[in-house]
């Protein structure tokens, strides 16, 4: 990847999204497809990628009146495959000439007790919550070497912060996310790419009802904020090149918790284990 010709004062700038050539993972529903809105509202000339096609067509042809004029493009498929991988970036470089930002908001989560868990359950967790986006941006970074303002987004989790009982398979593919992201924002910033991770804590989205195993616990309730309003936080990251938000208060508070009193967090769900019917 070549040089990044922006200066330090540059870099330093909020980002114009006007423009910007973006695909967006997880598309579909909840974050994913909010964030895709909010970026095209900004401007972005957007593509966005899920399994459910259907959905992604009606994302598409239903626009918001306030969103710019580019048209939003649907590509469904496994972001976990391989092959669809390449296609996808292949249908950057060709729809939108290039590629300026990578956001990875596909994921999905399982419950349940470790020990009684099917191995295939933590192989699909991984696959999908931290190698499809891992491989995705590997395979991406020829196309940001050739953006003015490349970024990349991970979408994770409080729980990659600190882990919570019968969501082990959950928390260790979101812990590695957290430190993909870490790595990768030291590693690719001589290059100017900019590397954000959005730690989300409890939000209103299809989550629960799509859950590789396992059903919702009964401590899960939290103060959860709506999808709109964690990719209005992601995007005003990417605007203002923050290398982590936390959207909403329940994921703040728990991320201080679990940096500075991470036993307080232990109590807590200890205690709701116990309450629980």
């Amino acid at each position: 990847m070549k040089t990044h010709p922006h200066t330090r004062a540059d870099r330093r700038r909020p980002r114009c999204l006007a423009g910007l050539r973006a695909v967006i993972t997880g598309g579909s529903s909840g974050v994913g497809r909010a964030v895709v809105r909010e970026l095209a509202r900004q401007g972005c000339h957007c593509i966005a990628t899920a399994r459910r096609a259907e959905r992604l067509a009606e994302l598409a042809r239903s626009p918001d009146p306030a969103a710019a004029a580019w048209p939003i493009i649907p590509m469904a498929g496994d972001i976990t495959s391989a092959d669809f991988r390449r296609r996808l970036l292949d249908e950057c470089a060709a729809r939108l000439g290039g590629l300026d930002i990578v956001v990875a908001a596909a994921g999905g989560g399982a419950v349940g007790a470790f020990r009684e868990a099917d191995p295939a359950t933590l192989r699909a967790v991984m696959e999908l919550d931290f190698f499809a986006p891992a491989e995705l941006v590997r395979a991406a970074l020829p196309l940001l070497g050739e953006s003015v303002d490349p970024a990349v987004v991970f979408v994770g989790s409080i729980l990659g912060l600190h882990p919570l009982p019968l969501h082990a398979d959950y928390c260790a593919a979101k812990a590695a996310l957290a430190s993909l992201a870490g790595a990768l924002r030291a590693e690719l910033a001589p290059e100017g790419v900019d590397v954000l991770l959005a730690s989300l804590g409890p939000t209103r989205s299809e989550f629960w009802d799509s859950l590789v195993a396992g059903r919702r616990p009964p401590w899960s309730d939290g103060a959860p904020i709506t999808a709109e309003a964690a990719a209005r936080a992601i995007v005003g990251g990417l605007i203002r090149r923050r290398p982590e938000v936390l959207p909403g208060w329940s994921a703040t508070g728990f991320a201080a918790a679990a940096r500075l009193c991470p036993w307080l967090i232990d109590a807590v769900v200890a205690r709701r284990r116990r309450q629980a019917p």
